[in-house]
């Protein structure tokens, strides 16, 4: 019953603002004009059609506001008052009562606010979807950012999610194409990341994570947390200090390269998908900002970590030879890649992947990326997957959305960057380092502990071995077949162990020779 009452209020609100004449104004038939006009008669539709749209999507809620977060980034695919009109999702949704969010804070700590901190402004710096923050300064003088959740929001996600669900069921249930796409793992793991952006303490620890991650990269800053002011509703954190990265002139005028930046975003991605695994999965603009401070000029500020990404080395590994095979035009590999990795049937003739592949992706190479967009090339491949029943993988859901939310940041920036030749030197890099002797010598660091454990025992294992007399009742030949298996597969390590040291160092030898001729 809830779900039904919850239907009827998504109708009833898409009427309420017009939504539904909004789809048919931009066809161009006429018949199709004139039953925009009837449906449109008795209703006051004076408002611009993105305002329309925004309290739409704000009027149905959190889910509904993340769509047009992400949908805002996407400037080439929507017209410029649309997109205007999503931006102020970003960072501007209405916020609830500071009354409210004191009272929250009060019970989260157990004491009165001005016993918690010594400032605390009422008024709201930035209202989101899911929270709203506050600056407030702790009793130690240290300036920080209070980030507290939205009353009442489980309940409200819960029925917007329910209604995901049974929605994913008829699409999975309809056809072989909405069986193909997988629209119930999809909607579980929105389901998952919604729920966990719910904990604040979560989040806190994703941002700590991140900062560990990234601190050596010197591309971008990530707050730290207050861990003594920190509880599942309420978070405290370092206060940071930049400009949002959607005030592109602003950037310009403090001297801002934004080339460089453009570069720099492109990097930090790559560098928290492929090195880390662990990625920021909500880069929109309104979570991002750059300093202008002296010391730390130019670099991104990170803000938001409620939803993160994460991959497994299988993942990792997969996703990386992909990269590399299109940035090379080598289709034929991406299309076997489908095939290893179980995406596309068994059966499926490779030559003729290869040639749709191709097909999709060579028209959109050696452009600037103002010249093509990465959401249309996405759509041509998913057209093609149609044909060879390609199954979409749920975990890389974020990560494509991610990828996204990059493309839109990086033609906002820089409309001539070039995203394929950007990222192809980090892609070979990583790729060296997983394959090289580097890593040959960390796993065999990594498997020491258990060759010594095992050398001792050797040389009593091979004399046992080699001295045992024909004549042995069945006990002691169990206990001989026992130590015969223990000592073969410790040969077996010992020999693919000094076999791959030995490789390791010819091949280095190799790098090394190469190097210096």
């Amino acid at each position: 019953m809830t779900r039904l009452f919850r239907g009827i209020y998504i109708v009833w609100t898409v009427l309420r603002f017009g939504l539904d004449e909004l789809v048919l104004s931009s066809f161009q038939r006429p018949w199709v004009r004139l039953l925009t006009r009837i449906v449109s008669v008795g209703r006051n539709l004076k408002a611009p059609r993105g305002e329309r749209l925004r309290e739409a999507l704000e009027s149905l809620g959190p889910i509904f506001v993340k769509f047009g977060q992400v949908m805002s980034t996407r400037r080439d695919l929507l017209p410029p008052d649309i997109a205007d009109e999503l931006a102020r999702l970003q960072d501007r949704v209405p916020p609830f009562d500071s009354v409210i969010a004191v009272a929250i804070i009060e019970k989260a700590f157990g004491r009165p606010l001005d016993r918690i901190f010594a400032t605390f402004d009422q008024t709201p710096v930035a209202s989101a979807s899911i929270a709203q923050v506050h600056f407030a300064t702790l009793p130690n003088g240290r300036e920080v950012a209070v980030k507290v959740l939205r009353p009442n929001m489980l309940p409200a996600i819960e029925k917007d999610l329910a209604l995901m669900h049974m929605m994913a069921g008829w699409v999975e249930g309809a056809s072989s194409d909405g069986k193909r796409l997988k629209p119930r793992e999809v909607v579980g793991e929105f389901d998952k990341y919604l729920h966990d952006e719910l904990d604040l303490l979560r989040e806190a620890a994703n941002a700590a994570q991140l900062r560990r991650n990234m601190q050596n990269l010197d591309l971008v800053m990530i707050p730290e947390m207050v861990w003594d002011f920190c509880m599942p509703d309420v978070m405290v954190m370092e206060r940071m200090k930049g400009v949002p990265i959607s005030q592109a002139q602003r950037l310009r005028d403090a001297g801002v390269d934004m080339k460089k930046l453009a570069r720099d975003g492109v990097t930090i991605f790559f560098t928290q998908v492929f090195r880390d695994g662990f990625f920021h999965a909500d880069m929109h603009p309104g979570n991002i900002q750059v300093s202008l401070a002296p010391e730390t000029f130019g670099r991104y500020i990170s803000l938001d970590f409620g939803i993160v990404g994460t991959l497994t080395e299988v993942d990792k590994e997969y996703l990386a030879q992909n990269f590399s095979a299109f940035f090379q035009r080598d289709y034929k590999r991406v299309a076997e890649l489908h095939l290893e990795s179980g995406w596309v049937p068994p059966e499926t003739r490779v030559d003729e992947l290869e040639a749709a592949i191709r097909a999709c992706c060579e028209p959109y190479f050696d452009r600037p990326l103002r010249e093509i967009s990465l959401g249309l090339v996405l759509m041509r491949l998913f057209q093609t997957s149609r044909r060879f029943h390609v199954e979409i993988q749920p975990q890389l859901v974020l990560l494509q959305k991610t990828l996204l939310n990059i493309e839109g940041l990086g033609r906002e920036l820089d409309p001539d960057l070039d995203l394929w030749s950007t990222a192809k030197p980090f892609l070979e890099k990583w790729m060296l380092e997983q394959v090289g002797p580097e890593k040959l010598l960390a796993q065999l660091k990594a498997e020491a502990p258990a060759y010594a454990k095992l050398l001792p025992g050797l040389p009593r294992l091979l004399s046992q071995y080699l001295k045992s007399p024909p004549g042995i009742n069945r006990r002691e030949l169990e206990e001989l077949l026992y130590e015969q298996k223990r000592t073969n597969k410790l040969l077996q390590s010992l020999i693919y162990g000094g076999l791959g040291f030995v490789l390791g160092l010819i091949a280095m030898q190799v790098l090394l020779r190469v190097r210096l001729f």
